[in-house]
C-alpha cells in the first residue's frame, strides 16, 4: 500500500530535508502546507503571509519533492470559512483563492481546508449553527467557482468538533455546495466517534479526494497517531481499496522520531485486511 506524510510533520526539516526524507523511507505523497524551515507561510485556521511566495518561488518548492520522486496531490490550507466578521472572512477567501491559484501554476489537482472554528469556541452552539453553516456553503461556492476556472478541487475535512460533524452531514454539505469541484478530505479519526467506518465509505466515497491517516479515541477532542485510538484500521483499509483505491492515503500527527513505525502499523493492518485476518 502506498504511504505519504504531510510535509508541516516536518517544521523544523527544510524542504528539501523533506523531501529527500519521505523519499528515502518509501513515501509517495505528501499533503504540502508550506510549513518548513525555508518556508513559512501556513497558519492554521487563519493565513499566513503569502507576499513572499511567488508563482516562481512555489514551483522550486513543488519541484523539491518532484525531483525527488515524492507526488504532491494536494496543498493544504485549512484556514477559517466560518469566520464571523466579514472583513477577516473575505481576507480568508482571498488567501484562499490565492492558494488556488498556486495550485493550479503547480499543476496540483486538490485544495484542502477545514470548516474553520472560533477560537476558544469550537463546536456546534445551537444560536450560530445555521448562521456558520450557510457561510460555510456559501464561501465553498465562491472557492468551487474559482477551482472550477483553474481546474483544481476544493475538500472540505469534516471534523465532530466542527460544523459537519459526521459522514451523513458532509455529503449533505456536498450535495449543498452543488458543485463537482465541492471533494472531501476523509479523515477516519474526525468522524468516527459519530459515524461507523463503514457509514464514512457509504455517505462519501463518490467525493473523497484524499484520505489522512490519524487515529482517536471515541471521546478524545485531540487526535492520535494510527494504531492508538479506536477505529478498526483492518476495516477500514478494507474498505479504503473497495471503495477508494489509489487515492493518496497521507499520514498525519506523526513526527520524524514515530513516522516509520507509524507506517508499519498501517502496512500490517492493511495485510490483516488483505488476508480477511480477524
Amino acid at each position: 500500500m502506498d504511504i505519504g506524510v504531510v510535509s508541516r510533520s516536518f517544521p523544523q526539516l527544510t524542504n528539501r530535508e523533506t523531501a529527500e526524507f519521505l523519499a528515502g523511507h518509501g513515501f509517495r505523497w505528501t499533503e504540502l502546507c508550506f510549513k518548513n524551515a525555508d518556508s513559512d507561510y501556513w497558519i492554521y485556521n487563519g493565513r499566513g503571509d503569502l507576499s513572499a511566495l511567488s508563482d516562481e518561488r512555489s514551483r522550486r518548492i513543488v519541484d523539491t519533492y518532484r525531483d525527488a520522486g515524492v507526488e504532491v496531490p494536494v496543498l493544504g490550507v485549512f484556514t477559517n470559512l466560518i469566520e464571523p466578521d466579514e472583513a477577516e472572512r473575505e481576507a480568508n477567501l482571498r488567501h484562499f483563492e490565492r492558494m488556488i491559484r498556486i495550485a493550479s501554476y503547480n499543476g496540483i489537482p486538490t485544495v484542502a481546508t477545514e470548516c474553520g472554528f472560533r477560537p476558544g469556541a469550537r463546536g456546534i452552539n445551537a444560536d450560530t449553527y445555521e448562521a456558520d453553516f450557510d457561510r460555510l456553503v456559501a464561501g465553498f461556492r465562491r472557492l468551487c467557482e474559482k477551482g472550477d476556472a483553474y481546474g483544481v478541487d476544493i475538500a472540505l475535512e469534516p471534523c465532530v468538533l466542527d460544523v459537519v460533524p459526521s459522514a451523513k452531514r458532509a455529503r449533505d454539505f456536498i450535495v449543498q455546495v452543488e458543485s463537482p469541484r465541492a471533494k472531501i478530505l476523509l479523515d477516519p479519526a474526525n468522524l468516527i466517534a459519530n459515524s461507523t467506518e463503514e457509514e464514512m465509505f457509504e455517505h462519501l466515497a463518490p467525493y473523497i479526494a484524499y484520505l489522512h491517516g490519524k487515529d482517536r479515541k471515541v471521546n478524545d477532542a485531540k487526535g492520535r497517531i494510527v494504531g492508538d485510538g479506536d477505529i478498526d484500521w483492518k476495516r477500514f483499509l478494507r474498505l479504503y481499496h473497495e471503495y477508494a483505491e489509489g487515492r493518496p492515503f497521507i499520514l498525519e500527527y506523526v513526527t520524524r522520531d514515530n513516522v516509520l513505525a507509524v507506517k508499519e502499523r498501517v502496512i500490517e493492518a492493511d495485510r490483516a485486511a488483505a488476508a480477511g485476518a480477524e
